[in-house]
């Protein structure tokens, strides 16, 4: 038996994959969360840990999926962490892939490929949605710029209008760190501005919409 703890700020969304995983005979929901800290909590008091955490990314003010990723995959004997999101930035798939997470899934595949990938995930084995991996192969093929994720986070707070110092305050970093990656960020662009590259992050889908 395959135990999954759903993690996803949405009650609805939370019910149609406990329906959905319960419906499994190898699959078996053994708990919930909301955001990522209440993960945690959740994970800390099952008598037994599960095998897959499903998470979401964004998950309203609580903790964030990645963060949770990153927290969820240093403990000792971690479960897999398998991202279920509608976000398929470049930004949020490398800030995902480089918190732990087994796999990355959208929340339009079909229950079968959602199934198919929590059982892979709980052999140890690596699973991408067909429009991840395609985004991803594309952009090595197209050799457009990759940047870090801690790069792709402060150029997504750029995005939502935060200034250096709120920046700094938000990823508990010195303003100097913060500029020093607005100039690296700068340079993998090829731009010479906040706006500049924004705009191009944006449509070299390196971050979302704000």
């Amino acid at each position: 038996m395959i135990r999954v703890l759903l993690v996803d700020d949405h009650p609805v969304v939370r019910r149609g994959l406990r329906a959905m995983v319960d419906d499994l005979p190898e699959l078996e929901a053994v708990g919930e969360a909301a955001d990522g800290a209440e993960a945690l909590r959740v994970l800390a008091e099952l008598a037994q840990r599960p095998d897959v955490v499903l998470m979401d990314l964004q998950m309203g003010a609580g903790m964030h999926g990645v963060e949770a990723t990153r927290r969820i995959t240093a403990l000792p004997d971690p479960p897999a962490v398998l991202i279920l999101t509608t976000y398929s930035t470049d930004a949020d798939i490398l800030a995902a892939v480089e918190a732990g997470a087994t796999g990355y899934l959208l929340k339009d595949a079909p229950p079968e490929e959602v199934a198919a990938a929590v059982r892979a995930a709980a052999r140890g084995e690596t699973v991408l949605a067909p429009p991840v991996a395609a985004r991803l192969l594309g952009r090595v093929r197209a050799g457009r710029p990759t940047l870090s994720p801690r790069e792709a986070e402060i150029l997504q707070l750029l995005a939502l209008g935060l200034a250096n110092k709120q920046i700094s305050k938000r990823l508990f970093i010195s303003e100097a760190t913060v500029k020093t990656h607005l100039v690296h960020i700068y340079d993998k662009l090829g731009v010479d501005s906040r706006t500049a590259a924004i705009a191009s992050g944006l449509t070299s889908g390196l971050i979302r919409p704000a």
